[in-house]
C-alpha cells in the first residue's frame, strides 16, 4: 500500500513509520520542520508541508491508499488538535482516502460500569495530561460529526509508552481496557502494529477502537 503519516516525527507517528516499512509499504513521512528529516527511518518518503493549508494536505493525499494521522500539538497548544483534525478529515472525504486517526483515551468509558469517561471520572486523570485529555475528546467529536469520510479513531489505554514490539494486543472499542490487575497500558510499538493490522485489513464496523495488553 501507499500510506502517507502526519506528524512522522512525533513519538507514535516515527514508529507508525517504521513499522510500515517493515511490512513492505510505501510510505510518505509529512513533517513540519525540515531540520528533523533526520529523526525519520531510512527508506521513507519524506514532504515537508504546513498541515494547516488544506489545499497542500488534499494534495498529499491523492494517489494514497491510506492516511495515518498521529499529530500532537506541542505543550501549551493542546487545543489546535481539533481544528487539525478537522481539516485531514475535509481533505480525506475529498480524496475518498481513508483515514487512521491516532487519538486519545479520554473519551473511553470507564470499565466500572460508572457511566464515566476517562476525562470526566474523578481523581483518575493527573491535572498536567488534562489539556491534551480535553483537546482528545474535542477531537473524537469533530470526527463524529464526519459522516461523508473513511476514518477510524484509535484510542490508546491509559498508558502508552515506548517499550517492546511483542506483536501482542487486545482490541476494544469504546470502554477502556485494563488487565487483571487493572493495569490498562501498551508499548506504543504494539499500537503501532494494532493500527497497521487495521490498516491492511478493515474490520466492520471500526470508527472506534481501543487497543491494550
Amino acid at each position: 500500500m501507499k500510506i502517507v503519516v502526519f506528524g512522522a516525527t512525533g513519538d507514535v507517528g516515527s514508529r507508525v513509520v517504521q513499522e510500515a516499512l517493515s511490512r513492505g509499504h510505501s510510505v510518505t513521512a509529512v513533517i513540519r520542520d525540515g531540520n528533523k528529516r533526520d529523526r525519520l527511518p531510512s527508506g521513507a518518503s519524506v514532504r515537508v508541508l504546513d498541515v494547516n493549508d488544506g489545499n497542500l494536505v488534499i494534495d498529499a493525499l491523492r494517489g494514497q491508499d491510506l492516511a495515518v494521522s498521529a499529530l500532537r500539538p506541542v505543550e501549551g497548544q493542546e487545543h489546535l488538535l481539533p481544528d487539525l483534525t478537522r481539516g485531514l478529515l475535509e481533505a480525506a472525504a475529498r480524496t475518498g482516502t481513508r483515514l487512521l486517526i491516532v487519538g486519545g483515551a479520554a473519551n473511553l468509558l470507564m470499565p466500572d460500569g460508572s457511566g464515566h469517561t476517562v476525562l470526566s471520572a474523578p481523581g483518575f486523570l493527573p491535572d498536567e495530561v488534562r489539556p491534551i485529555a480535553s483537546a482528545s475528546f474535542r477531537q473524537f467529536e469533530a470526527c463524529a460529526t464526519r459522516n461523508d469520510a473513511d476514518w477510524t479513531y484509535f484510542s490508546p489505554p491509559a498508558l502508552l509508552q515506548p517499550g517492546e514490539r511483542t506483536g501482542r494486543y487486545r482490541r476494544g472499542t469504546d470502554i477502556l481496557l485494563t488487565d487483571d490487575e487493572g493495569v490498562s497500558k501498551v508499548s506504543m510499538e504494539d499500537f503501532s502494529v494494532a493500527l497497521l493490522d487495521e490498516g491492511e485489513r478493515p474490520s466492520p464496523n471500526n470508527r472506534r477502537i481501543t487497543v491494550a495488553y
